[in-house]
């Protein structure tokens, strides 16, 4: 049986579509379901363009309620993947789904993560701090921010020109060669426990 992914994601979701198309032909796994907190977020269209079908919750719906966790349960999810998704994940979500929600992170964790540390914030704290280097991070989810079990880092040189466009550009470039293939060994470890 193919494992199952669910994706949660806020806005244009590069990460999401590099993640579909991955596992698009794979005899392995799927993505079954496309979650957003943005009725506006292209990420929808994208799930769209693949035909694999998308929830939009509020607030209150997703710390209020037990619809989200409900959902995921009744789809067998195996595992959550969060890719550019803002929100802390509630405590309920997190006992439905013990070490099987992970995330990606556009810095090297430690460093740079935490409340309101989430795309041209941390490249812009990471460039005023001059820092040689940076990277992502993929970790498992926790009750905080950015602070659960790394899983994968990758890192590259900041050069002496690099603006925030650049920084962008380098940690997407990390992010869609690393982030599918680490969702798939995590997939093949868990069929194997």
């Amino acid at each position: 049986m193919k494992k199952r992914i669910a994706i949660f994601a806020s806005g244009s979701g590069s990460n999401a579509q590099k993640i579909m198309e991955h596992f698009k032909r794979s005899n392995d796994a799927e993505v079954v379901l496309i979650l957003t907190n943005n009725p506006d977020a292209y990420v929808l269209q994208r799930a769209d363009n693949f035909e694999i079908p998308s929830h939009i919750f509020d607030r209150k719906e997703f710390y209020q309620t037990d619809k989200v966790v409900n959902l995921l349960k009744n789809l067998n999810i195996d595992l959550v993947v969060l890719a550019g998704f803002l929100w802390l994940i509630p405590k309920d979500l997190l006992t439905a789904f013990p070490n099987k929600i992970i995330n990606i992170h556009p810095s090297l964790l430690p460093k740079y993560g935490g409340k309101g540390m989430y795309g041209e914030h941390v490249h812009l704290a990471v460039l005023a701090d001059k820092e040689p280097e940076s990277g992502i991070t993929i970790h498992f989810v926790n009750s905080e921010f950015d602070e659960g079990e790394v899983i994968h880092q990758s890192k590259f040189k900041i050069d002496k020109g690099d603006d925030l466009k650049m920084m962008k550009f380098k940690v997407q470039q990390l992010e869609h060669l690393h982030f599918p293939k680490v969702i798939e060994s995590l997939l093949k470890k868990m069929k194997t426990e």
